[in-house]
């Protein structure tokens, strides 16, 4: 073919040197015009149906390949392999300058391939989160030590080509150097290893709900990488934690509360000790009219009446045999209460128990389990729960213990 366009040129008179000049012309804009032509056809009609295609199917999954230009680096090959394969037409292979030509473009394919591989993991990384639909446990670690190695091995290749090196040779020095190489990337490797043990062992995924003051972190987990965790906090703020620190150091993740039936709720009222008494028969006839423990009073009246019988006790002395109390009807009002309540879990543990008395009166304590654990709707049902309690008290003759303030100390001195 390459005598058939000389030989054309000849035929209709030219010249030898000024032939010779027209096939070369002739051959670069025959190439030039292919490569744009083969582009063009690439970007323009394959390209469009496959964004086509992957924008109007059923599937999700494939739109990560687009968002991170999959398709469109990979069409960067067809400018690239033409001009490689018909390289030998444009430039004598013995030639200083085809040389130089044959290396940009081995150069130029290595680069492309370096981006394409980096697309490729991004869009692994995207369709993963996007089939765990967030969560899971996270590969970050893993896709970035693929990135690291791409890109050293890219970075190989590309001094190979430019000084007509082995690779492998190359390999073998960086091999030796293996002391600076772990000071270098020591980092990099702490966190590689960190990052297989978070996912070997499900220490964190994206989404849990982690504390680590020692980092000042206390909130969602929104990324997991080889070289850090990232935690947007409750203020919104976002704290960057080494990957090897949750291996290294400790932490809380809230995982296994928001796996389960319910939120802890686990808090206390301190009842003044002087009000705590034994109920006279007709504050135990008002108390009996509360509907929620009207059944408790009566069956635990008629449990106390008949042990006192049995054992022949006089209870005209208000310490002999057994009485009901303030605090003991309060207890069970209380867990009444929460029984009846809506929004508490009753599968869980379930308690409502006194604490250890102190300088600050005796401790009521509620253990419980809220079944909605959305913070704001948590922090709600607890506000509500004790704002009836409390507000409840007086009606037990209870008084809530608190240390005295200037309101107190001011009546005291009035009374006087």
């Amino acid at each position: 073919m390459n005598n058939l366009f000389l030989d054309f040129f000849l035929q209709i008179g030219v010249q030898e040197p000024t032939a010779g000049i027209l096939y070369h012309a002739t051959i670069i804009i025959a190439i030039i015009l292919l490569t744009i032509l083969a582009t063009w056809m690439v970007r323009n009609i394959l390209l469009r149906s496959i964004v086509h295609f992957i924008q109007h199917n059923n599937y999700h999954w494939d739109d990560a390949l687009l968002h991170n230009r999959f398709f469109t680096r990979l069409s960067w090959f067809v400018p690239v392999v033409i001009l490689y394969l018909s390289q030998d037409l444009l430039l004598p292979p013995e030639v200083a300058a085809a040389i130089f030509v044959r290396r940009l473009l081995l150069c130029i394919f290595v680069i492309i391939t370096v981006q394409l591989i980096m697309s490729l993991l991004r869009s692994v990384d995207e369709i993963y989160r996007i089939v765990q639909k967030g969560g899971g446990t996270p590969i970050r670690g893993y896709i970035d030590a693929a990135k690291i190695i791409t890109y050293v091995l890219g970075a190989i290749f590309l001094l190979s080509i430019l000084t007509n090196r082995s690779p492998w040779g190359l390999l073998s020095i960086l091999g030796g150097l293996t002391a600076v190489t772990m000071l270098v990337f020591k980092d990099t490797i702490l966190g590689f290893v960190a990052s297989i043990q978070l996912s070997g062992t499900d220490m964190v995924r994206i989404g849990d709900w982690i504390e680590m003051p020692s980092h000042g972190a206390d909130g969602d987990v929104i990324d997991v990488s080889i070289h850090c965790v990232r935690v947007q906090n409750w203020d919104k703020t976002i704290t960057t934690i080494p990957t090897y620190a949750l291996t290294s150091n400790a932490f809380k993740n809230w995982r296994g509360m928001s796996e389960s039936g319910g939120r802890r709720i686990k808090r206390a009222i301190n009842i003044d000790m002087n009000s705590i008494r034994f109920v006279t028969d007709d504050e135990l006839a008002e108390l009996g009219r509360i509907k929620l423990i009207t059944d408790y009073v009566d069956l635990k009246q008629k449990e106390i009446e008949q042990y006192n019988r049995e054992n022949n006790l006089d209870t005209s002395v208000l310490i002999n045999g057994r009485r009901q109390t303030n605090i003991g009807i309060f207890r069970a009002y209380v867990a009444s209460y929460l029984r009846h309540h809506p929004k508490i879990n009753k599968e869980m543990t379930f308690l409502v128990r006194h604490l250890k008395p102190g300088e600050y009166g005796l401790p009521l304590e509620i253990y419980i389990f809220s079944s909605d654990k959305v913070w704001a709707h948590y922090e709600a049902i607890q506000a509500d729960i004790f704002d009836h309690l409390l507000a409840a008290l007086p009606v037990f003759n209870l008084r809530v213990f608190q240390a005295p303030s200037g309101y107190d100390f001011r009546h005291a001195n009035i009374g006087s």
